[in-house]
């Protein structure tokens, strides 16, 4: 009810079957970064002890990144999971994934190689990242090719 009212610049949520359990984010690649002029899916699923425990948040779309496993989308739990408290909420979630975006982590990374790129050689991280972007993420509705 509070995204309806005010809803987030960049970043969408949306039901999946109207099951208040399982949601889908559509977020835009944040402009200062080498995924801007993407469109990323995400899935959330809120397990039956929300707001106790958060939802679990994977990316669906494919996104080069050091704390997003390549072939499952999975984030970095502790992303999510540490302070988490029952007056944490979806927003937050979207603030922490667009921070996530903004700066990645290349000291606790789930993509090692990823990592070791970022810290190494930016330029080139910043170049596969957008190429990755380009390639896998959707702007106007379908896959670019």
């Amino acid at each position: 009810m509070s995204l309806q009212k005010a809803p987030l610049e960049h970043i969408t949520f949306e039901l999946v079957d109207d099951d208040i359990h399982q949601w889908t984010a559509t977020l835009s690649g944040p402009s200062s970064t080498p995924y801007a002029g993407g469109t990323f899916t995400l899935s959330l699923v809120f397990p039956t002890t929300y707001p106790f425990k958060p939802p679990q948040i994977k990316f669906v779309t494919p996104v080069y990144h050091p704390n997003v496993k390549t072939d499952t989308g999975d984030i970095c739990a502790d992303l999510i999971a540490d302070g988490w408290g029952p007056t944490l909420n979806v927003r937050h979630c979207a603030q922490l994934l667009t921070a996530m975006m903004e700066n990645p982590e290349p000291d606790h990374p789930l993509e090692a190689d990823i990592a070791q790129l970022l810290r190494e050689k930016p330029k080139e991280f910043e170049k596969k990242a957008k190429a990755y972007t380009k390639e896998h993420a959707k702007s106007d509705g379908k896959k670019k090719k």
